[in-house]
């Protein structure tokens, strides 16, 4: 009974000195709170509370989350030598949890729940307290569930002890959607081109032959590909600092501001361009680089980058941030007066990107390097989308960083890995080697080991690789002076190799820090052999059994068809590996009958082309017809039970294969493909087997769950209506 009264002692202050704030187009609907903060001596002791919050950054009202209040949440500032004593208090109805990204500290505070650190259940207080070891930009954010990317991030500054004054402001980059962030993984592992038709990225076969491609697109889905895209997900809104256009009018001409940029974001990668001057970098991940000059830069997922800025005149400048795929952007307006636009980024050219992604996949899947050795970011193979001209642009890439102290590892002996950043986005399977991280065992490393990692990116879409608890060491031909990093982004077919010293202990997170890729499976434990035992895990095999079920999770879609002649759909359960299927057809009239087969079955191969199934069959239709196939075998269709065996391929143009055998002893063989897109908006399906059944439809799109639809039936006839899809 004492609980609900302790936590409203808690809150009591945080309610008194909340101030009301007027409503705005993304401003919290709730009332802001001011972040509890205390020090004593050097202990820097701050108070969060996680709530339940409602937003508006679209004119509609969404929930989210926050903390203290807020979206972001409040900066945590700390001077090295610190103690960080963090009290987070969960008011929510769910658990939770805070990763303190990219800082050194003890395994058990690091905040993976059921890793490193106990989730915090709803009404409960988790105290963190670890001394500050470094400085520079890093950031916060929970690992559970898709919280962050409903709003549970902020930033942390640890300056230095003695360091030359300079203007600076802390710019905290993230992307927003309405939709609700489990539908939008649901939607991925679907395969839904929703997000696609929202973006204008379809490349359908109108568009390709509008655009005198056709070729290009027979020929990508002749090698099995799908659209080619940069980015997984349609976001509404792109924030800095919670807003979409964010100012800071309070510097001056001839002053210079260090930018501490932070990309908070799920999955949104930005290029970064000043209308004032170059963007000198000056650190990356909390680390100092010796200074390099760029005319615009790219961003990766939960990286940072401190950004020294010239304000030339009384006048303000625009920072301007844009999502990779170019859809929408963010500004910070620098300084006062009139203002001075950085030059927008055009739309890409995505036919040429498939084009491209062509001439280098084969047809078992695979990549084709072409003899071609990438690493650093040094060729950036998107360059044949960008349509402006780039030959005069200096972009900064991993090569040009450089650690002004010399960052060799201790003599020791070397564990060497090798990974293959490997994946299906058809099927939005992410892996390391083939492998989601339940499918795998911890690696075990020793304490005094250098610990090397080869890490080949063979997939077409970079990966933001972070290592929690340590820094690594990315070498990038500065000898000595490699950077020291937390995250790597790597690009498609890039090769990039990184090494840090083994000098924790525990278990510690490696993964892709797209979120969706992380939840997908994307990822590996390293796991320090010898470590005591971690008092916040006290049933570690418990603990990984729920690590293990992110990537392990099943998720559901339907398509149901309402048309004029009946009704026919399916209901799919699938997860990275298993499928369970049920498809129906319901005709309106009596003689149509009805008619349905169920298949559960496993995905095989790392483009999971084949799917071997056991399944059965129910058909039931008013007549006395004896049915036969080509074949010559013959079967009663009005009442057919029968258990089956069988194997789904995928075959070049995407179309699927399928034999199977029953317990009647028949043979059927089908051809069928779902979806192909005639127009943004317009998809055809087709589907004719050795039972002389066939199909052929149309369904045009219309939201993300409706589309109006008609289709002909050899058993049903014709008929259209409304298709909702889940």
């Amino acid at each position: 009974m004492f609980k609900p009264l302790f936590l409203f002692i808690l809150l009591l202050p945080l309610f008194t000195l909340a101030q009301e704030q007027p409503m705005d187009m993304g401003e919290m609907s709730s009332q802001q709170r001011q972040p509890f903060f205390t020090r004593i001596g050097n202990r820097a002791i701050y108070h969060l509370y996680i709530s339940d919050t409602t937003v508006n950054y679209t004119g509609k009202a969404r929930p989210a989350l926050a903390i203290n209040g807020s979206i972001p949440a409040p900066t945590l500032n700390f001077t090295e030598g610190d103690t960080a004593e963090i009290y987070v208090h969960n008011t929510m109805m769910m658990e939770t949890s805070i990763h303190w990204h990219g800082l050194i500290l003890p395994n058990r505070y690091d905040g993976v729940s059921y890793l490193t650190t106990s989730p915090i259940e709803m009404g409960e207080t988790h105290y963190y307290t670890f001394p500050i070891v470094q400085n520079g930009t890093y950031w916060y954010h929970s690992h559970t569930m898709m919280q962050q990317q409903s709003g549970l991030y902020g930033a942390i500054i640890i300056h230095k002890r003695a360091e030359s004054p300079m203007k600076e402001y802390t710019l905290l980059l993230s992307d927003w959607t309405d939709e609700n962030p489990d539908q939008v993984d649901r939607s991925l592992h679907n395969a839904t081109d929703w997000y696609g038709i929202r973006k204008g990225s379809t490349q359908s076969y109108t568009e390709a032959i509008k655009a005198g491609q056709f070729k290009t697109k027979l020929v990508n889905e002749w090698k099995r590909m799908s659209a080619m895209d940069v980015s997984d997900v349609y976001y509404d809104r792109f924030l800095i600092n919670g807003k979409p256009v964010a100012t800071a009018p309070d510097f001056k001409a001839g002053e210079k501001v260090k930018l501490r940029v932070i990309n908070g974001s799920s999955s949104t990668y930005f290029w970064l361009k000043y209308a004032g001057s170059r963007l000198t970098v000056v650190a990356n991940d909390g680390k100092d680089v010796v200074p390099v000059e760029a005319d615009r830069m790219l961003i990766g997922v939960s990286e940072t980058y401190d950004v020294i800025v010239t304000i030339p005149e009384d006048k303000s400048y625009e920072f301007l941030a844009t999502a990779e795929d170019r859809t929408k952007s963010a500004s910070l307006w620098l300084g006062t007066g009139t203002q001075v636009s950085a030059e927008r980024l055009p739309r890409l050219n995505y036919f040429e990107g498939m084009k491209m992604m062509n001439g280098m996949m084969k047809m078992d899947g695979s990549m084709n390097d072409m003899g071609m050795a990438m690493s650093l970011q040094q060729m950036d193979m998107n360059t044949v989308m960008y349509t402006e001209n780039t030959d005069k642009i200096v972009t900064l890439n991993y090569a040009m960083l450089r650690s002004p102290e010399k960052t060799t590892l201790p003599a020791a002996p070397v564990k060497e890995l090798h990974f293959n950043l490997s994946g299906n986005m058809n099927r939005y399977v992410w892996t390391i080697n083939n492998k989601a991280v339940s499918e795998t065992d911890k690696i075990m490393i020793k304490k005094g080991e250098n610990i090397r990692i080869i890490l080949y990116n063979g997939t077409m879409m970079r990966h933001p690789m972070h290592l929690h608890g340590h820094f690594f060491r990315l070498l990038n031909g500065q000898g000595a002076y490699a950077p020291l990093k937390t995250v790597v982004d790597i690009m498609p077919m890039e090769t990039d190799t990184l090494e840090f010293a083994a000098t924790e202990s525990g278990d510690w997170f490696f993964h892709c820090h797209i979120l969706y890729h992380m939840m997908s499976g994307m990822g590996r434990i390293f796991s320090y052999e010898n470590s005591p035992a971690n008092p916040e895990i006290p049933d570690p095999a418990a603990g990984l059994k729920k690590i293990y079920a992110d990537d392990r999770k099943a998720h559901l879609a339907a398509k149901v068809g309402l048309e004029s002649n009946g009704s026919d759909g399916e209901l799919t359960l699938a997860n990275t590996r298993f499928r369970l299927q049920t498809e129906w057809r319901i005709g309106l009239n009596n003689k149509d009958g009805y008619e349905s087969e169920s298949h559960f079955g496993r995905y095989l191969g790392a483009m999971q082309w084949w799917f071997p199934y056991v399944g059965w069959d129910f058909r039931h239709r008013k007549t006395d017809d004896i049915e036969k196939n080509i074949f010559g075998q013959t079967s009663a269709v009005d009442d057919r039970r029968a258990f089956c065996i069988g194997l789904e391929y995928t075959l070049p143009l995407l179309i699927t294969a399928d034999a199977r055998l029953d317990t009647k002893g028949r043979l059927r063989f089908q051809l069928g493909r779902e979806d192909v897109p005639v127009s943004a908006r317009l998809r055809f399906s087709f589907m004719v087997n050795t039972d002389k059944e066939y199909m052929a439809g149309l369904r045009y799109v219309v939201t993300k769950y409706i589309s109006a639809s008609t289709h002909y039936d050899s058993d049903m006839g014709y008929g259209a209506g409304l298709t909702f899809t889940y």
